[in-house]
């Protein structure tokens, strides 16, 4: 599903916590890193694969300084990781 950043703001005051699966879209969007900054919700950035480990552009992301934290490289196992993490 793509969410639009009005869309994002719209949909994040209804939740406690919020996971993004950032995908492609971290090293070049700007306005998604604005949008998290400026809401009030505490989001975690899941990447399955190790972002550090890819290409050089992709290491530079415009959302993981906005988010409570990033788990990055450990797959699908990621998810099940922030989930526990807000469970707590």
């Amino acid at each position: 599903m793509v969410i639009s950043t009005d869309r994002l703001k719209f949909l994040v005051p209804s939740t406690k916590n919020f996971i993004i699966f950032i995908n492609i879209v971290s090293h070049t969007s700007v306005a998604i890193g604005d949008t998290i900054a400026a809401i009030k919700v505490p989001v975690i950035e899941v990447h399955i694969s190790n972002i550090d480990a890819r290409e050089e552009f992709r290491k530079l992301s415009h959302v993981s300084a906005k988010c409570k934290g990033t788990i990055s490289g450990l797959g699908l196992k990621g998810y099940a990781l922030a989930v526990e993490y807000f469970l707590k």
